[in-house]
């Protein structure tokens, strides 16, 4: 077994001032640019100017609507259950209509506890749930409104933020007689 002596580390090195001194050129650096060229700085002025958000980002939620009106959940609590912040809250009722057995009298969402994971979109099997409402500003003056009830996850607009935004997606049927073996 042989010892490897490591060197000792000589004063300069032990205290890293040419380290530190680097550090402070690169941002020295930086904000003489941002002073002399101030057009050229990457800032978005946000409550005037809002960026551009691309089709995927994980937005606002939304239930989705059946030709009705009515909404396509069926109260089959995945996405309750799958929801690591447990905030999903969902109380079922029993349906008048032979072809749905239930439907969510209730259907809130505590957005103060929300991680934006998306598994609760991923866990649905009818493509009830969404989050592609391209809002990712969640801020109000209580806690009690940054809880969306069902009423608010039906209400939405997607033309209204952008064109095309709500692309029709295939709905893979897991039972019943369109179901793929």
């Amino acid at each position: 077994m042989r010892v490897v002596q490591r060197p000792k580390p000589k004063l300069m090195q032990s205290l890293y001032f040419i380290d530190i001194f680097k550090g402070l050129m690169l941002t020295l650096r930086h904000v003489i640019r941002n002073i002399l060229n101030p057009d050229q700085m990457m800032v978005v002025y946000f409550p005037e100017q809002k960026k551009e958000l691309p089709p995927p980002t994980r937005g606002r939620h939304r239930l989705m609507k059946r030709e009705d009106g009515s909404p396509r959940c069926t109260a089959c609590m995945l996405c309750a259950t799958v929801c690591p912040a447990e905030c999903i809250h969902i109380l079922a009722g029993e349906s008048t209509d032979t072809a749905i057995e239930k439907y969510p009298e209730r259907f809130d969402i505590d957005m103060l506890r929300c991680v934006y994971c998306g598994f609760c979109v991923e866990a649905c099997p009818l493509d009830a749930i969404r989050m592609d409402v391209p809002e990712v500003t969640v801020a109000n003056y209580s806690r009690e409104k940054l809880v969306y009830h069902k009423e608010f996850l039906l209400n939405h607009h997607n033309e209204d933020y952008v064109k095309n935004y709500n692309p029709p997606r295939p709905v893979i049927e897991t039972h019943g007689p369109l179901a793929r073996p």
